[in-house]
């Protein structure tokens, strides 16, 4: 029997909150393919929100938020059935800690969660460089089952504004969270919804 699809987003403080907004954009726009969504964000991700995007447009959505360090939060455990967990923007901070196992607050913890129950867990990093310890962290949760999906643009669409641009890094994390969206294939285009 299919279990229904259980989305956690998590919103830590780095730089790219255009990421988080435009992600929940789009999952407001699907909301017919997964059952729950639960949102955790950091007072820093709030504050980078405001600051890069000008409003706190992130207390709009329709999902339900939990706070930090709410270890009741239901994809705190792995008997909630959370399939999912998008960590956009994924600070180099919360991906050490994530690496560790150090399951100091609720991003973390859930992260913990989602790879030992052998789901999904995508990590949106957003830093640039990366040195030697990022480097070795994104091995290890990749060894571990997470996936590393760098806040990397593609351009082949020929995207012409900003919001366009960070949208080929959206569509890429939704795709990787089982989520169909209309997007540019390679190979041509299908309609896009945007």
């Amino acid at each position: 029997m299919l279990q229904p699809h259980k989305i956690a987003i998590a919103i830590t403080g780095a730089s790219g909150a255009l990421y988080a907004k435009l992600l929940l954009d789009k999952l407001v726009q699907c909301r017919d393919q997964y059952e729950e969504l639960g949102i955790v964000m950091s007072n820093n991700a709030k504050d980078i929100w405001r600051s890069e995007l000008g409003n706190d447009s992130y207390k709009d959505y329709p999902f339900r938020y939990f706070d930090k360090y709410d270890f009741s939060a239901p994809f705190a455990s792995g008997s909630a059935r959370y399939q999912t967990m998008i960590v956009v923007p994924c600070s180099m901070g919360t991906m050490g800690r994530i690496a560790s196992g150090i399951s100091d607050d609720l991003v973390t913890r859930a992260a913990d969660v989602i790879l030992k129950e052998k789901r999904k867990l995508v990590l949106v990093a957003r830093d640039t460089p990366y040195n030697l310890i990022h480097i070795r962290n994104m091995e290890t949760i990749t060894l571990a089952g997470g996936i590393i999906c760098p806040a990397s643009p593609s351009f082949y669409s020929k995207p012409t504004t900003i919001e366009a641009l960070a949208a080929t890094v959206v569509d890429r994390v939704l795709d990787l969270a089982g989520i169909d969206v209309k997007t540019f294939r390679w190979g041509g285009w299908e309609q896009m919804n945007r």
